[in-house]
């Protein structure tokens, strides 16, 4: 079956811009405030992404291609014939061109993808490369349970794809959550496909989101561009800083932007004070240990099967399947 571009009809179930402004109300009432990292999302924020994905500092994405490079064959051999791959969080889809070229049949490509510009820039492209491969996008925020769109040709399993160590932007208990959601998603005889990086130095790990040409800055910094436009608060972006440090006993990145004054901000009819000094935090950075990730898939009713790594055992893909019930 082809799927040109033109064909493609994306479902769309984003959240809508009342649901961002009850979701940004409750993080500016919390003690300390709290926005969740799906708020940096709109177009600008992915491109620039993207461009983190590109500097020196940010070690990830180049060490996870790398992994695929070098692997997809021995991957794509163990997830079979015949798969439908739902990938959560999409992006520019280089990852997933990679795995598409070395998948034996696959029935069917469905990239979930809360950015729409994002989501139909990148199938896109796939379904001019992969004419034969069934596209169907969906619009949506993957940390919410999906319905997935009817299989147009009955897949043998399914895979959920969450490359880019995103599983690491969630706390333990959402993390699991979301292991649980994946679980229930793939339904009997599929799997898991899963970046997953890796604790290491922590001067490396803090310079990956310290990057010297400052774009993680801007990237961070664009949440609040994006809230002001979006849903009319008044932040004064230049009067914020951006903040990563590595917490060594937390094992994670933890992100912030500081207010460098005291300031209101405003949505609606509420008015939310800062202190000068006051940090807001927008993202967590987890890194595993693969003993770590395995009890926590483990929790979730998981199996680590497989485990690809670089040879610095920076980084890994994991392929996760049904834990096999104790007799």
């Amino acid at each position: 079956m082809s799927a040109q571009p033109q064909d493609i009809r994306v479902d769309d179930r984003h959240p809508d811009i009342e649901d961002t402004v009850q979701t940004v109300r409750r993080g500016l009432s919390a003690k300390p405030k709290k926005l969740p990292s799906r708020l940096f999302y709109d177009e600008r924020g992915s491109a620039l992404f993207e461009a983190i994905c590109e500097q020196p500092e940010y070690y990830l994405t180049r060490t996870e291609i790398a992994i695929m490079r070098d692997h997809a064959a021995d991957i794509a051999a163990t997830l079979g014939p015949e798969v439908r791959l739902v990938e959560y969080g999409s992006g520019s889809g280089i990852k997933t061109r990679m795995l598409l070229e070395h998948l034996e049949s696959p029935a069917a490509y469905v990239p979930v993808e809360i950015s729409r510009s994002a989501l139909m820039e990148s199938v896109a492209v796939l379904a001019a490369e992969f004419p034969d491969v069934p596209m169907q996008p969906v619009c949506a925020d993957f940390t919410q349970p999906l319905r997935l769109p009817v299989a147009l040709r009955s897949p043998r399993r399914t895979v959920i794809y969450f490359p880019g160590s995103t599983i690491g932007n969630f706390e333990s208990k959402d993390a699991l959550k979301i292991l649980r959601q994946m679980r229930a998603e793939m339904s009997a005889g599929g799997g898991i496909l899963i970046g997953v990086d890796l604790k290491k130095d922590p001067a490396e790990i803090e310079a990956a989101y310290n990057d010297a040409a400052g774009v993680t800055r801007d990237f961070t910094l664009n949440m609040l561009v994006r809230l002001n436009r979006e849903i009319g608060t008044d932040f004064d972006v230049a009067a914020f800083r951006h903040r990563a440090r590595y917490n060594a006993l937390a094992g994670r990145i933890e992100t912030a932007l500081v207010s460098t004054k005291r300031q209101d901000v405003r949505l609606g009819n509420e008015t939310y004070a800062f202190r000068e000094d006051e940090a807001m935090q927008v993202e967590y950075s987890c890194k595993y240990s693969l003993d770590d990730f395995a009890q926590m898939a483990e929790k979730a009713g998981l199996s680590v099967e497989k485990v690809w790594m670089d040879e610095d055992k920076r980084f890994s893909v994991q392929y996760l399947v049904r834990a096999t019930p104790v007799a």
